[in-house]
C-alpha cells in the first residue's frame, strides 16, 4: 500500500478538505513528512500545468494517488445528476478533462458529491442521470486506462449513495468495468454499521481508500479503530493507495504530521 495526502491549487474554496494548498509548498511538505504521494483536488484540469507538475513529482520524488473532483460540485455546482443538457455536456467536458490529465498522472478520477443528490426522493431517475453520465466517461476512460471511483459521503452532506452498500448496489446495477468504489472511513463511520468487516467484504470493487478520523481530524486524534480496518483490509490483499483527506487542525502543517506519524506502522 501507499500513502497519499490531498492537496489542491491556493484558490480552492475554504470548504475543501484539504490540509494544504498552493501544489509546488504542498508537494514539497509532503515529500518532506514521507508521503508517497499527493491527491489533486481540482474544480477544473486547467488549474495545473502538465509540464510544471511533471517537474514537481520529480524533483519530491511523489506520484499522483488521483485527481478528485469535489471542488466541480461545490464551486461550479455541476452533477451527475442534473437532467439539464447545456450543463451535462459541461460536466462531461470537464470530466474528459480530467481523465485526461489522470491517464497520465494517477490513472483514477474521483466521484464524490459530483454524483449529486435525488431531487424530489425520485431515486430512479438519480440512478439512471448518474449511470448515463458514467457510462459515458468510463467509456472515454477505459482506454486511456484510467478508473473511475465513486465515494459514498455522508448523509448530511448530500442525500444519494451514503454507504458502501448502496454504492456497491449501484456499481452492480452500472455493471461498468472501470467504475470501483472509493470508500472513505469517516462517512463510514456514519452510514456503515461495521467499517473494517465492510471493506473486506466488499474488496473486489475497493479501488481508493480515504482516511480520516471520527471527527475528521488526522487519524490518531479520534476514536476510529484503525487496527480493526488495516487488519481487514491487509487480510483481504489490498495493496493500492490510502489517502489523508482530513481538515486542518489545529493547523495543516501538525495535522499532516500527526496523520504520517501515527499511520505510518500500517505502511511497513
Amino acid at each position: 500500500m501507499k500513502l497519499a495526502l490531498a492537496i489542491a491549487g491556493e484558490k480552492a474554496l475554504p470548504s475543501a478538505f484539504v490540509v494544504f494548498r498552493g501544489f509546488s509548498e504542498s508537494m514539497r511538505k509532503a515529500a518532506a513528512l514521507g508521503y508517497d504521494g499527493v491527491e489533486l483536488a481540482l474544480k477544473h484540469p486547467n488549474e495545473i500545468d502538465k509540464n510544471e507538475l511533471s517537474s514537481m513529482l520529480a524533483k519530491y520524488r511523489l506520484e499522483v494517488s488521483c485527481i478528485s473532483s469535489g471542488q466541480v460540485y461545490a464551486a461550479l455546482g455541476y452533477a451527475f445528476t442534473d437532467s439539464q443538457p447545456e450543463r451535462r455536456a459541461e460536466l462531461k467536458s470537464i470530466f474528459t478533462g480530467l481523465i485526461d490529465l489522470a491517464a497520465d498522472y494517477g490513472q483514477m478520477v474521483n466521484i464524490g458529491r459530483v454524483r449529486g443528490p435525488v431531487k424530489d426522493g425520485n431515486r430512479e431517475e438519480a440512478d439512471t442521470l448518474f449511470i448515463d453520465m458514467a457510462q459515458q466517461l468510463c467509456d472515454y476512460a477505459a482506454p486511456k486506462g484510467v478508473t473511475m471511483i465513486l465515494e459514498p459521503v455522508n448523509r448530511y452532506e448530500i442525500n444519494y449513495i451514503n454507504s458502501v452498500e448502496e454504492g456497491v448496489a449501484l456499481l452492480q446495477k452500472a455493471g461498468i468495468a472501470n467504475l470501483k468504489l472509493m470508500p472513505d472511513v469517516f462517512h463510514m463511520n456514519i452510514e456503515d454499521a461495521q467499517i473494517g468487516p465492510t471493506l473486506e467484504k466488499n474488496i473486489d470493487l475497493v479501488g481508493y481508500i480515504h482516511l480520516a478520523d471520527s471527527n475528521r481530524h488526522a487519524p490518531g486524534d479520534g476514536h476510529l479503530d484503525f487496527d480493526d480496518v488495516f487488519r481487514c483490509i491487509k487480510r483481504a490483499g489490498y495493496d493500492r493507495w490510502c489517502s489523508v483527506e482530513i481538515l486542518p487542525y489545529p493547523d495543516p502543517d501538525t495535522a499532516a504530521a500527526r496523520a504520517i506519524k501515527y499511520l505510518h506502522p500500517y505502511f511497513v
